[in-house]
């Protein structure tokens, strides 16, 4: 099968929801009830993200144009530092394919894409959050883990 990769537009908000909300549901969240918060929670950042050009996005397309995976960089304000002078911090998120479109490479062409977005548009650095079953393929394009720490502030 033919993929084409595409920019995602600011009219395209529901698909950047759709995608994200399964991607939550293959990493283990499976409440209804919690999907239906974090959407909720969800559709008016992306709404303005997409609108301000602060999440940029792209999508594969099968032979008949029906979107089939893909993901986004967010643009966050972000001290400058040595290692990357600009005053935003470029985060690569929403990473999702569809179950029966996995293993044709579509993940690897849009991460891909976005790193090459991420390149042209002068970051030093790109940064994501990798799940168990990502993270071969992020360190495989060079992402390497880093001494960052979380605390989490929530009880339990």
């Amino acid at each position: 099968m033919q993929y084409t990769i595409r920019p995602v537009d600011s009219g395209e908000l529901e698909l950047v929801l759709l995608h994200r909300m399964e991607m939550f549901r293959d990493m283990g969240y499976d409440s209804e009830a919690e999907l239906a918060r974090i959407r909720g929670l969800s559709e008016p950042f992306f709404a303005a993200a997409l609108n301000n050009g602060t999440y940029v996005a792209w999508v594969a397309e099968d032979e008949q144009s029906e979107p089939v995976a893909g993901t986004g960089v967010l643009l966050l304000p972000y001290q400058p530092g040595p290692n990357d002078t600009r005053a935003q911090r470029a985060f690569i998120i929403n990473v999702y394919t569809h179950p029966e479109h996995r293993r044709q490479g579509l993940a690897r062409r849009l991460m891909t894409t976005a790193v090459d977005w991420c390149r042209e548009a002068g970051f030093g650095i790109v940064s994501l959050h990798a799940s168990t079953e990502g993270r071969p393929l992020y360190e495989s394009l060079g992402f390497q883990a880093t001494n960052e720490m979380r605390l989490s502030l929530r009880r339990e």
